[in-house]
């Protein structure tokens, strides 16, 4: 599949130094977790809420979702219903998916694991959901506790997945670059054995906060002895 340029862009840098760029933020919860081969992917969302253990608009928006896209799935956290299977899995590869990102469970995970398709979710389970409600197509979902807005970027890879709202994608990358150019020269001086703490001025850190008064709801810096 061909990517553009921003999609390669931001799974370029990767979800931890996006999520670093983003002020420590944007990242899905630790329960979504990749299921296939594949866990590199970055694409817009294409987004649909279903109904509780039903995946009538799951196939709907399988049909609706455009080459390049990620499916982002708020199945509401439901772990004892397949939203997603083999099939799936198959008809998004063919289809041209960036990938798919399930706040719910899969099954058929044998065959999951040997796709090329990305794929995140929370749990696998065998018992499928029925096809009988209507959900709703390209609205803001949540999904890993973020929220997700269609059009939005969502990257993944080992660590995980990042979402990347539209409007922040061409600074969160610039920023990404930056943190990344600031890692190499710590690396570069840690094989020269310099230590870690000293690069970072740990030591600065740990006196100011020895100085500080804090309570629950104030922080303030502990006034001077007068002499």
């Amino acid at each position: 599949m061909r990517m553009t340029k921003t999609a390669m862009a931001l799974m370029s840098v990767g979800t931890a130094t996006l999520s670093d760029a983003l002020g420590k933020s944007g990242a899905m919860d630790h329960g979504m977790r990749p299921m296939s081969a594949n866990t590199r992917m970055a694409g817009e969302a294409f987004t649909v809420r279903i109904h509780t253990a039903d995946i009538l608009m799951v196939a709907k928006a399988l049909s609706d979702c455009g080459k390049g896209q990620v499916l982002v799935i708020d199945g509401r956290g439901e772990l004892n219903t397949a939203l997603w299977g083999e099939l799936t899995t198959l008809a998004a590869l063919h289809k041209g998916l960036a990938g798919v990102v399930i706040d719910g469970a899969v099954r058929d995970s044998a065959a999951i694991r040997r796709s090329l398709l990305p794929v995140f979710a929370r749990a696998v389970v065998p018992n499928a959901g029925g096809a009988e409600y209507l959900g709703e197509l390209n609205v803001p979902v949540q999904c890993g506790g973020q929220v997700i807005h269609p059009g939005d970027w969502v990257i993944g890879d080992d660590d995980g997945v990042v979402v990347v709202p539209a409007e922040q994608a061409s600074r969160a990358h610039e920023r990404a670059k930056q943190i990344i150019e600031a890692e190499k020269v710590l690396e570069r001086e840690i094989r020269k054995g310099a230590d870690l703490g000293s690069l970072l001025r740990t030591q600065e850190v740990v006196d100011r906060k020895q100085s500080e008064v804090f309570l629950p709801q104030l922080r303030s810096v502990k006034p001077r002895q007068r002499s």
